[in-house]
């Protein structure tokens, strides 16, 4: 059997509270309580659930940007969270994350050929003729222009700078790229472009998507799998086509209520009437 791209497993995490008392123990709220899943690689996997479902948490965890409290996340069977600092810096190379906020996750005193370089030398790549190259690449790859590369990101549109953090996941090559809700903060309209964007960079350089989203229309754009996530836990999983028409999760079946659907005169309505 080969090695799965991603496995996390028994994931924990819970987070102290303040105490109540000066000599009371601190309280604890579990954020993941006992996640498990793999992911193979060139299957996007989509993960659907409403905020403080745990989510970003484990996004957070996938990426090691933060520690469980007990269980494990194995990338190409390196369990993440025992590496070394060294050890860790150059597995990053394999796995990148795009954010939600394309306002927020650039710097706006940086260049866009700087912002994309970025974690070339974050990882020792300290050539700049090479990290411009990489750089335009990466940007042309994802419809910009090679002339972008000095502009700022206060020059470009909401999808534009979703594009721009695109190219910074995808510059070192990564064999896997968690999204973030990345499309919930760009206009309708420019949604469908990203995730177009998204499914061509995939056919492009063999990358695959752990597509995080409260949206089961968004997830069902690139992934034939999908993990349903309710108060910390999975509590449903299956293709997109079984959870809309055959859900077994009550969490899962208000999901797919509230997804909109088309009606005549290009409006929105939900499974419940107009929206």
């Amino acid at each position: 059997m080969t090695t799965p791209l991603l496995q996390v497993t028994d994931l924990v995490r819970e987070y102290r509270l303040p105490r109540e008392h000066l000599l009371g123990p601190s309280p604890t709220v579990p954020a993941l309580n006992g996640v498990s899943f793999t992911l193979e690689a060139g299957r996007n996997l989509g993960i659907v659930g409403e905020s403080g479902s745990g989510k970003s948490t484990l996004a957070r965890l996938v990426m090691a940007l933060d520690r469980p409290t007990s269980g494990s996340v194995r990338l190409m069977g390196r369990d993440l969270h025992s590496l070394r600092h060294a050890e860790l810096r150059e597995a990053r190379r394999d796995f990148q994350m795009v954010f939600q906020d394309p306002y927020g996750s650039l710097d706006p005193r940086q260049t866009v050929g700087r912002i994309v370089a970025e974690p070339l030398s974050a990882h020792g790549d300290t050539n700049h003729a090479s990290q411009r190259r990489r750089a335009i690449e990466a940007m042309e790859s994802v419809g910009l222009r090679a002339a972008d590369h000095e502009k700022y990101p206060h020059e470009f549109s909401g999808g534009q700078r979703q594009r721009i953090a695109i190219a910074r996941a995808l510059v070192t090559r990564p064999r896997l790229i968690v999204a973030d809700e990345p499309v919930s903060a760009l206009d309708v309209s420019v949604q469908a472009q990203v995730l177009n964007l998204m499914q061509d960079l995939q056919a492009q350089f063999g990358v695959t998507y752990m597509l995080i989203s409260h949206d089961l229309a968004v997830v069902h754009h690139l992934c034939p799998d999908v993990a349903v996530m309710w108060q910390g836990r999975i509590v449903e999983r299956g293709s997109p086509e079984k959870l809309f028409s055959d859900a077994e999760h009550p969490y899962t079946r208000a999901l797919v209520e509230a997804v909109p659907l088309a009606v005549p005169g290009g409006h929105a309505a939900s499974r419940h009437g107009l929206r």
